[in-house]
């Protein structure tokens, strides 16, 4: 299915983090349990984090915080007060979100700090369209894209070696003791061969 991929705002945030803690639920909780995830959302996306993320990218050629819209996003009323009226209900205006930012140690590279679909829709396309569209606005910034995975989700390794990303090395992560991740990298598409994809 295709979905309406767009630069988030702030009237996104609510969503963007309800779509966090259900995605972060089901891929993380038998590796972290269900306490740790809550507490790792609420810390990661903080609404005020969030605001601030969307602000920063809203001001950089080198930053890019995408929102992929609901199904139903273009059948509903898109004015301003239709949509401040609906904060906090936690209508699904948010079907998944990227944010991507530069690598701190290497500034052709582009980090892929967060790409998350609701659960329900996993498979049918989202992230792919999200992926392409944010290396899309990207494309000028860096000449590849990094990211890091728990070694643990089976779900999110499937989706990025089938995207093309390559594992290139393996490390610790602080979430839990014992746990590792996984940096995966590969170059950013030429509009090319987001065309023929």
């Amino acid at each position: 299915m295709s979905r309406a991929v767009r630069p988030a705002t702030r009237d996104d945030v609510w969503t963007i983090h309800q779509t966090a803690r259900e995605s972060w639920h089901a891929a993380y909780d038998e590796i972290l349990g269900s306490d740790r995830v809550d507490e790792v959302v609420d810390d990661w996306y903080a609404i005020g984090d969030l605001e601030s993320s969307i602000d920063g990218a809203s001001k950089r050629a080198d930053v890019a915080f995408l929102v992929a819209e609901s199904a139903d996003d273009g059948a509903r009323a898109n004015s301003a007060d239709d949509r401040a009226d609906r904060i906090g209900e936690f209508d699904r205006e948010c079907a998944g979100f990227a944010h991507a930012v530069p690598w701190p140690e290497d500034p052709a590279v582009g980090y892929l700090a967060r790409l998350y679909v609701t659960p329900e829709i996993w498979g049918e396309g989202t992230g792919t369209q999200l992926l392409t569209r944010l290396e899309a606005d990207l494309e000028d910034a860096f000449d590849r894209l990094r990211l890091a995975v728990l070694a643990a989700n089976d779900v999110g390794i499937a989706f990025y070696e089938s995207a093309g990303f390559e594992r290139v090395a393996t490390r610790k992560n602080d979430l839990a003791a014992g746990l590792k991740e996984y940096v995966y990298e590969r170059p950013i598409a030429s509009a090319d061969e987001r065309d023929s994809g």
